[in-house]
């Protein structure tokens, strides 16, 4: 029987030393610290709380990679039919958002949409200009610091972000060994993250957007291993053919004898409930028959409100996985 990871994502909820000791008796494999949600003075410091705990090996730094963001902005709801200004001077006031990287505004098109986070906000571009796109509210929805921005149009971006670079020389510095690439959108992507990285590193692609599907094998045969991110590729991906993806993916890797780990709402009731569902027990026993190596915990260990409870659920399902698949 395979061992199954568990990784963790730190955030919140868990980086003080005794929910990190506590994690660390439950025999965490991965410690991830995710670079979009970690400011670059922080990372030196959070690596070395890690490593005091004598978890060096199992500390892994994930890129903000390839995606556009918000950058700083206060919490706002936006209603059909408002007006929103895209701006690249990153002005955040009344109905003007900043994104971060910017990117050439006319690579985009007249009426192509724009979705932010996970809120249901979707935005059609009315107006392209330099420096401002102006956009109509098409869908509800609210928007604050840091969520990620989808575009209709695919634009190209750089693999890895300055911040991502000065964060990856930091940890090597350090000794880090595990680094995951967000994003990851060709083969080409993960060689110069390999080189970035170096070549005795572990290096994780994440396969969150529909280039990466159309890459696939290349992006399997040039990583370690594989990461499955349901969120970012149901912007890609209708949700109800997201469990189609997931098992092509997961059978790939196994056919090439790579790890594939997978991430993304396993637990996301126990964000705010001491109780999984039904429906995530489900999911769970469902991902690892059906080849996954590790699961990731994201929100629920780093902003939610029961993250030790939920890494034990996790344990007790993987003990009960393996105890059916002995018994067959």
């Amino acid at each position: 029987m395979k061992d199954i990871k568990v990784i963790c994502t730190i955030g919140p909820s868990t980086f003080s030393k005794k929910k990190l000791l506590e994690l660390k008796k439950l025999n965490i494999d991965l410690f991830r610290i995710n670079l979009s949600h970690t400011k670059l003075k922080d990372v030196e410091r959070r690596i070395k709380i890690l490593k005091d705990l004598n978890i060096t090996n199992k500390i892994c730094i994930d890129t903000e990679g390839a995606q556009i963001r918000t950058t700083f902005l206060p919490k706002k709801n936006f209603k059909i039919n408002q007006i929103i200004f895209i701006n690249k001077k990153h002005k955040n006031k009344g109905n003007k958002i900043g994104f971060y990287p910017n990117f050439d505004f006319n690579k985009l098109k007249v009426k192509s949409q724009i979705s932010i986070g996970f809120e249901n906000l979707k935005l059609k571009i009315l107006k392209i200009s330099k420096n401002i796109i102006k956009t109509v509210v098409i869908s509800d929805g609210c928007v604050e610091s840091n969520k990620g921005v989808h575009l209709s149009k695919n634009i190209k971006l750089d693999a890895v972000t300055k911040k991502d670079i000065e964060s990856i020389i930091i940890a090597k510095k350090l000794n880090i060994k595990n680094f995951a690439l967000s994003f990851a959108n060709s083969a080409y992507d993960v060689l110069k993250f390999r080189q970035l990285i170096g070549y005795n590193s572990n290096l994780i692609s994440k396969i969150e957007t529909s280039q990466a599907l159309k890459n696939l094998d290349e992006i399997i045969k040039t990583s370690d291993k594989i990461l499955i991110d349901r969120g970012d590729l149901s912007r890609y991906v209708p949700i109800e053919n997201i469990p189609i993806v997931q098992m092509q993916i997961l059978k790939k890797t196994n056919l090439k004898k790579k790890k594939c780990y997978v991430a993304t709402n396993l637990l996301e009731s126990m964000v705010k409930q001491n109780q999984p569902t039904r429906a995530e027990s489900n999911d769970i026993f469902s991902t690892l028959e059906k080849g996954a190596d590790g699961l990731v915990l994201a929100a629920e260990t780093a902003k939610g409100k029961y993250p030790i409870e939920c890494v034990k659920f996790i344990r007790k399902c993987i003990k009960t996985y393996k105890k059916f698949r002995t018994k067959r």
